[in-house]
């Protein structure tokens, strides 16, 4: 049960700790980078996590283990992965950790049943069981498309040659991109939507059919895949119940990459691939779930988050991937905290008196270095940073790329940290000053493989979920998304608005 008389003891306590400078604590600790980096083994390789450069020692890390306590992290951690109904709200228990072996045992069970349900689908489309199949089209939105979008993106296309698109966007333009792309005869169409009711990818969904249709194929919905938790409805749609993957309304949207919503992954791939990826995020389950206090390093991410947030006033957190595989993940990122924590109230209703997620944003190495590094290392704003790369590089050039990168990722942390005072006295060497002090994190993956970006994944989920807990909310519901959804329905039925809305509707030509 939470304290919350203890919560606020703690809070109390880190609020009135000194800051020292990040440089001062280096000098002031020579195993600093020992307490605070680890490594992590993954399925053929390891993961090396280091906080060294943030404002984390001693004091903040006794606080902080106190507010842990407080907040019941053990009981939460435990409700989840014994299938309790965490998310209160929905009455829902949270088992994406089941579809990687890691749960309630008869949860995972289930999802072993319905892994291998897909296995066996994606088996036969590579020994031409459902005839020539060279492109899949995946139509979802959300979860349902940025974490496959993500996993395709990040690991490539499989050696059969099975060409995968994503798309998401209500947008025609979006559809047509992936609709060029194709050859609508030796094309499959995949339907991800948990309800298989989301506006966006039912009309999307409705426009491949016709696509197919206009094309001469005879059977279009025997092209469709449908990748869901409401079979159903799949069924009533049109879809061959054989041709159905369902998963569990455990397993919320954001989180449902795992699960048949990464039949996409799964088909670029190939099957072997998949479960290497479920494996790497397996082994992250189970570091969370058997480690405590400084040792659990999501839970140690967490820390620094809070400590950015609600003792430095912090607003944002920026991710940096130095891989070009990567770009995506910021993306990522930004829907899994920002949607999981966006809170404004506890999980008892009550309103949450400090600030919640950050906004979470980022871009990709060298790239951002030349557009947006300005700001973190001069502007006024403190952001904290993580940045995250690979030892071995993605491509077979010169050595030299792979070499530069990496310096660049390494320089821009160090830079950060240490900052450069004024040069002399004239009026530009202000101008170009550094503050330092800046905060940095760094992830470094020995190789980029499908273990190595499920086990990335699951730290941040989990990272995610003990931020949740220590923040006392809810991170497994989403009702700030049904709000505009709800106005947009109602503009089909003639609904009235606010006068700016009824002049855009005007101006547009939809009313």
């Amino acid at each position: 049960m939470t304290d919350s008389t203890a919560a606020t003891s703690a809070w109390d306590e880190l609020k009135a700790l000194p800051r020292p400078r990040l440089n001062e604590l280096f000098a002031a600790d020579s195993g600093r980078v020992g307490l605070l980096s680890a490594k992590l083994e993954i399925p053929e390789g390891e993961i090396l996590f280091d906080w060294s450069k943030t404002h984390l020692d001693a004091a903040h890390i006794a606080g902080f283990e106190k507010l842990t306590a407080a907040m019941d992290f053990h009981g939460r951690r435990a409700a989840m992965f014994n299938g309790e109904h965490i998310n209160t709200t929905e009455d829902r228990a949270v088992e994406h950790t089941a579809l990687r072996g890691v749960g309630k045992e008869t949860s995972v069970e289930e999802a072993e049943a319905l892994k291998l349900r897909m296995r066996g689908l994606v088996d036969a489309i590579y020994a031409g069981t459902l005839g020539e199949v060279r492109y899949l089209i995946s139509i979802g939105i959300g979860g349902s498309a940025l974490g496959p979008r993500l996993g395709v993106d990040a690991l490539g296309g499989g050696e059969d040659g099975i060409d995968v698109h994503i798309v998401s966007n209500i947008d025609g333009v979006a559809l047509e991109d992936a609709l060029d792309w194709c050859d609508p005869e030796t094309t499959l169409i995949a339907v991800a939507s948990k309800t298989f009711t989301t506006t966006e990818t039912m009309i999307n969904a409705q426009s491949a059919i016709e696509w197919l249709e206009d094309n001469g194929v005879a059977d279009p919905y025997g092209r469709v895949i449908a990748l869901t938790a409401d079979p159903e409805k799949a069924v009533e749609w049109g879809v061959d119940e054989t041709r159905i993957l369902p998963f569990s309304e455990s397993v919320g949207g954001r989180y449902s990459l795992w699960s048949s919503i990464g039949f996409p992954i799964a088909v670029a791939i190939g099957w072997d691939g998949f479960q290497d990826f479920l494996d790497g995020a397996a082994a992250v389950d189970r570091h969370f779930r058997d480690n405590d206090g400084l040792a659990n390093l999501p839970l140690r991410a967490a820390w620094a988050d809070l400590l950015y947030t609600h003792l430095r006033g912090t607003q944002t957190r920026a991710c940096f991937a130095y891989d070009q595989r990567l770009d995506l993940l910021p993306d990522y990122l930004q829907q899994l905290e920002m949607e999981s924590n966006g809170k404004r109230v506890t999980i008892d209703g009550a309103l949450l008196e400090g600030p919640s997620a950050p906004i979470t944003w980022g871009g990709v190495g060298t790239d951002a270095q030349h557009a947006v590094f300005q700001l973190l290392h001069q502007g006024k704003v403190l952001v904290p940073v993580d940045f995250i790369a690979c030892i071995a590089p993605g491509d077979n050039l010169d050595p030299a790329h792979h070499r530069t990168l990496l310096q660049n990722c390494f320089a821009q942390g160090a830079a950060l940290m240490a900052g450069k005072p004024a040069q002399g006295t004239d009026k530009l060497a202000e101008a170009r000053a550094y503050p330092g002090d800046r905060p940095s994190a760094t992830i470094l993956l020995d190789d980029l493989t499908p273990a190595s970006l499920g086990a990335l994944i699951a730290f941040h989920e989990h990272r995610t979920f003990a931020n949740g807990i220590l923040l006392g909310i809810n991170s497994f519901d989403q009702f700030g998304v049904e709000l505009g959804k709800e106005i947009a329905k109602s503009m089909d039925k003639g609904g009235s608005f606010d006068a700016s809305t009824e002049a855009l509707l005007k101006a547009a030509g939809i009313k």
